[in-house]
């Protein structure tokens, strides 16, 4: 039975009500939303004043002739967040509404609610090898429920994925620093450099969604094996221990390159398998995201 907008919302709003106890909790009342900017930004120019500290002259813009102008700032107290999310074909594997895509639409949502709670202002792009969805940030309970309205009720036009287009189309759209959420099971390459472009242009978290099955199928002889995204059939040995191997290895890959890249470019990552208590692992997030906060 299909569930309800009505049911959904219902849902999504326990399981944040639940994140926002457990960081509470685990960070024992030191806790800062990972939705806040933590600094500050550009904001506008003015002539230098006397008293005016001079390392905030702007050097290029004096250097014109026209007089010594200072550069102001202010408080990034807000966020814009974008959500990217892979919509593709290789994600409706899983159990019966409990597939990959199933479980992305359900992060996506709670931390929507999380977000709006803070004053973030949320929106969406949904990404195959084509856009198929883009909703502009906007604050508030009501956009949060309309973009969590569209995104479960979304049905993708193509099967197929393209991460590198994907990343490069929010590049585009993106006229300020943001956070990117970008939620997806990585099966694709060739993505890495708008990737590094974006982490150093935006603060990024990357939550890969993999099914166990991906990493440890089911030994059963030789059987018929569907590509998501193309739909044709291969028939496989499923017992084949070199067939096992490589498709734990290409898993395994996937895995080890984010967790390197999140590493050596001061973004956050988090791999959380289809059966998994996905609360858990998205309170870790928060904590890891808060520790580095205080530390900064």
């Amino acid at each position: 039975m299909k569930q309800t907008l009505k049911d959904i919302i219902s849902k999504l709003r326990k399981y944040e009500v639940r994140i926002r106890k457990a960081v509470h909790s685990h960070m024992h009342g030191n806790y800062h939303s990972i939705f806040k900017g933590s600094g500050i930004e550009f904001s506008d120019l003015r002539e230098y004043q006397y008293g005016d500290d001079i390392r905030t002259i702007d050097w290029n813009v004096t250097a014109k002739g026209h007089g010594s102008y200072v550069r102001l700032f202010q408080e990034d107290k807000e966020q814009h967040i974008i959500f990217l999310v892979d919509v593709s074909a290789s994600l409706n594997i899983g159990k019966k509404n409990q597939t990959k895509l199933d479980i992305i639409k359900e992060i996506s949502g709670v931390l929507m609610l999380s977000a709006v709670k803070e004053g973030s202002e949320i929106g969406l792009v949904c990404y195959s090898d084509k856009k198929e969805l883009y909703v502009a940030p906007d604050k508030g309970i009501k956009h949060a429920y309309y973009l969590i309205s569209k995104l479960f009720n979304l049905e993708s036009e193509s099967r197929l994925t393209d991460l590198n287009k994907a990343m490069q189309y929010t590049l585009s759209i993106l006229k300020r620093k943001s956070i990117v959420i970008v939620l997806s099971d990585f099966i694709d390459d060739q993505y890495e450099k708008n990737l590094i472009s974006l982490s150093k242009k935006h603060d990024l978290v990357l939550i890969q969604i993999q099914d166990s099955r991906e990493m440890n199928l089911p030994s059963m002889g030789i059987i018929p094996l569907i590509d998501m995204e193309t739909n044709r059939t291969i028939w496989t040995n499923s017992s084949s221990q070199t067939f096992r191997n490589t498709m734990e290895k290409r898993q395994r890959g996937i895995r080890e390159r984010l967790e390197l890249f999140s590493k050596a470019n001061e973004s956050n990552y988090k791999c959380i398998y289809t059966h998994e208590d996905y609360i858990v692992k998205l309170v870790e997030l928060f904590r890891v995201r808060n520790f580095h906060k205080k530390s900064a």
